[in-house]
């Protein structure tokens, strides 16, 4: 019995499914018949059925749009339909736009929503191709010297063939948000030129489609405009300032400015006689086969140069802790055992005006590692302190430790040839055949090859490779800092190549010089056991290394053929070594 009422309990459920779903599919013509019925009722005396069954409001009924309609003869007077009610957030960005603005102002002549789209009964849809090709003759009917040079440009032209996807108006301008291009948040602000650009050129996909080259924002972005633009600056050159805004052709093009024969006239509003003397080169500079030859040699002698260089002193430092903290834990192994130092003679290793260059170029050089990687790098977080005033703060603080470096570095030099004291010094730090036997000597032990430590000089290979590296990059970051510094008559008297070149230099020498300074270093005045935790001759000039042999001290001695009565030299003074 109780399986019979359940049997009948499904059956009943089905049925009333069935009759339900029965039900609505009967409803359903019914509603699109009374749907029909209504709009039918509306086009006995209304002919707008037809143009509104191609429109983008095809679906909707004229009841969702006319008020009072069931009343006959309609009222007078009747205000139109507005946009607004259903489109809203279209309302709000016309009304903060030029366009809405013109309108408030009382311009009566200014575009509204009917001017660009068209009557409500028949306009297209927005993303339709058909709405796209009438975007240009819509605002060339107020815009119609700039709609002359965007048909001549290659972006209208392009339009012109029935490609679609080429820019037009909206796609830089914006649609309903129109935008002057004085406001910051216009996409045609000169900040934001990049990112609009960006959307169709760094597009990988489309610039496979239509063959454009794939690397022009990576390569303008890798640029000096590139990175200005990057942190803030606004009046730094940007894609339109080059290449034109709606009147932009092909290089290939003898009116482009971008071609060959009018690039010295287009760099030169801003780089005064660039080009004058040697045509100017490739602009987007990318890595790959496309880049200059010059460019090409730069960048695989220092990706070859700063690994091997880093990777032997990270070898050397590293062998070298291990060995001396084994050495210290070993029985015996005290620091200082064995060591040398005659009574009264400290070993001291910086004069005071040598600790107040060091003092000096420690800070200088910090500054320019801190401020010249905040342009390579602005988005970091300890760029950001250094972005105020569109950039400009981190320029002027890098040219002001530039000065201070470049002061130091000639007041070395000046000391050297005036004071014989220092030059007395500075020939200690001259390199020997001997120093190549020791280095080598001293790394075959650090890596494990000899078991016997063969002990180092009192200025040994490790003071001398870092006096004259640092001599070396200083040159070296000097020179090719000038040339930027001086881009303008670079680019008047040298082949653009040269600036390229100086450019690249100048980045990958800062790398490799901030990296020597905390592998080798830092290893010798902070991490190496033997002064841990620092060194402190930078600061006292004493040196909390005593004397390990007589013989260290013999060679530290004045030299007796050049003696100075007025001033004896301490023991161990040298000039300093970063």
């Amino acid at each position: 019995m109780k399986r019979v009422l359940r049997w009948n309990r499904c059956v009943v459920g089905v049925c009333a499914v069935v009759l339900l779903l029965g039900g609505a599919a009967a409803l359903t013509p019914l509603r699109a018949a009374d749907t029909a019925a209504d709009n039918s009722a509306c086009t006995a005396c209304h002919d707008q059925d037809k143009k509104l069954a191609k429109s983008a409001h095809a679906t909707l009924a004229c009841t969702s749009c006319h008020a009072q309609h069931e009343e006959y003869p309609h009222p007078a007077n009747i205000p139109k339909p507005a946009c607004s009610q259903c489109h809203q957030g279209q309302e709000v960005d016309y009304e903060r736009g030029v366009h809405g603005q013109a309108v408030k102002k009382g311009n009566a002549a200014a575009p509204d929503c009917a001017l660009c789209h068209g009557s409500a009964h028949e306009l297209l849809q927005p993303k339709s191709a058909a709405f796209r090709a009438q975007v240009p003759e819509t605002c060339s009917m107020c815009h119609s010297e700039v709609a002359e040079q965007f048909r001549a440009s290659v972006h209208g032209q392009a339009f012109a063939k029935g490609v679609t996807q080429a820019p037009m108006c909206t796609d830089c301008h914006g649609e309903h948000s129109i935008l002057a291009h004085t406001n910051q948040s216009s996409p045609v602000y000169a900040d934001n030129i990049r990112d609009t650009c960006g959307n169709c050129h760094g597009n990988v996909q489309l610039s496979r489609r239509f063959g454009l080259p794939v690397d022009r924002v990576v390569s303008f972005n890798a640029s000096f405009h590139g990175l200005a633009a990057k942190e803030g600056s606004e009046t730094v050159a940007n894609c339109a300032s080059c290449h034109g805004v709606h009147n932009i052709l092909p290089s290939s093009d003898p009116r482009s400015t971008v071609n060959a024969k009018n690039l010295a006239m287009t760099c030169g509003k801003c780089h005064e006689g660039a080009g004058k003397r040697f045509a100017i080169s490739q602009v987007h500079v990318a890595q790959g086969r496309a880049e200059a030859k010059p460019m090409r040699w730069v960048r695989q002698f220092y990706l070859l140069l700063i690994p091997l260089t880093i990777g032997l002193m990270l070898l050397h430092n590293g062998g070298d802790w291990v060995r001396k903290l084994l050495r210290r834990r070993s029985p015996g192994g005290a620091a200082g055992s064995g060591r040398y130092e005659p009574p009264g003679r400290p070993n001291v290793r910086m004069l005071p005006f040598e600790r107040v260059e060091h003092g000096v170029l420690v800070l200088s050089f910090l500054t320019l590692v801190w401020t010249g990687f905040a342009l390579k790098y602005p988005d970091q977080w300890w760029a950001r302190p250094l972005m105020l005033r569109e950039g400009s703060l981190r320029s002027v603080v890098h040219r002001i430790a530039a000065v201070v470096f470049m002061g130091v570095t000639l007041a070395h030099g000046i000391s050297l040839i005036a004071n014989r004291r220092l030059r007395r010094h500075w020939k200690q730090l001259v390199p020997k055949v001997e120093d190549g036997r020791e280095a080598l000597a001293n790394f075959a032990y650090n890596v494990g090859i000899r078991s016997a430590p063969p002990g180092r000089s009192a200025h040994s290979y490790v003071e001398k490779a870092e006096y004259w590296a640092v001599a070396y990059g200083a040159l070296v970051m000097i020179v090719t800092g000038l040339m930027l510094w001086g881009d303008n008559l670079m680019l008047a008297l040298f082949p653009k190549v040269w600036l390229d070149v100086a450019t690249s230099v100048h980045f990958y020498e800062a790398v490799l010089a901030t990296l020597a300074i905390v592998v080798w270093h830092f290893y010798g005045v902070i991490f190496d056991p033997d002064v841990y935790p620092m060194e402190t001759a930078w600061l006292t000039g004493v040196s909390v290394k005593p004397l390990e042999t007589p013989e260290d001290a013999r060679e530290l001695e004045p030299h007796a053929a050049e003696p100075d009565p007025a001033e004896p030299e301490p023991v161990g003074s040298r000039i300093i070594s970063t």
